[in-house]
Order: structure tokens, then sequence, then C-alpha cells
């Protein structure tokens, strides 16, 4: 791995083979692009909302919350107290993962913004 920022502007022309006053030539950009590809950030296919939401669920933290919700639910009803607790930990489960997916969605829109600045 080069450390760039160690080097002199010199080095870093004779290293990438170009020169810094008339830049590549046609034929050294053509070449450039057959071998390392265009330069561009590269997009995934995008998930559907209800992937994203069902993905959140994946985390280990989150199943030993779902865990402790079916725990706490069968204890209280097997001592006649109910599921109250279950709901709520249900319920916090739930909101951490549409705020997971909220997430998500906006850091995506801010890809796709920041790949359209680079296009220009």
């Amino acid at each position: 791995m080069e450390l760039w920022f160690n080097k002199t502007k010199e080095e870093v022309e004779k290293i990438l083979d170009t020169n810094i006053m008339q830049g590549l030539k046609k034929e050294q950009v053509v070449e450039r692009q057959e071998k390392y590809g265009f330069n561009e950030i590269k997009s995934e296919k995008k998930k559907s909302i209800i992937v994203k939401f069902l993905e959140q669920f994946k985390n280990f933290m989150i199943i030993v919350l779902i865990i402790a919700a079916i725990v706490s639910g069968v204890v209280g009803v097997m001592n006649g107290e109910g599921i109250t607790d279950t709901i709520i930990i249900l319920i916090v489960v739930v909101a951490n993962a549409i705020i997971g997916v909220v997430q998500e969605s906006r850091a995506e829109k801010s890809l796709e913004a920041l790949k359209k600045l680079s296009r220009i």
C-alpha cells in the first residue's frame, strides 16, 4: 500500500506515469479505463422496505430481546400476571427496527446525492 502523503509530487508523477502539467494522453486514459474501470461509485441493487425491516432483526441483541419477550410472556401467563412486559419489549424491538430502516434509507439517499454530485 502506497503512503501517498509521504511522497513528493515528482515521485507521485513518476509512479503514476503521468505529467502534472500535461496530464494523461488520450491513449493512456483509454488504457487505464480498460484496466481499472471508470472512476465511479458502484451501486448495489436496492432492497425493498420489507427486506430492510426484516434485516433489522438479524442483530444478536435483538434476538436476545425477542427471546426475553417470549420467556416473559410465558412466565407472565403461567403466573397469571399477563403479557404487559412482553408487549413493551416487542414495541421497543419494532420501534428499533423502524428507526433502523429510516436511518438506512436516509443514508442511501445521501449516497445517491453524492453520486449525482460526482457525475458533474
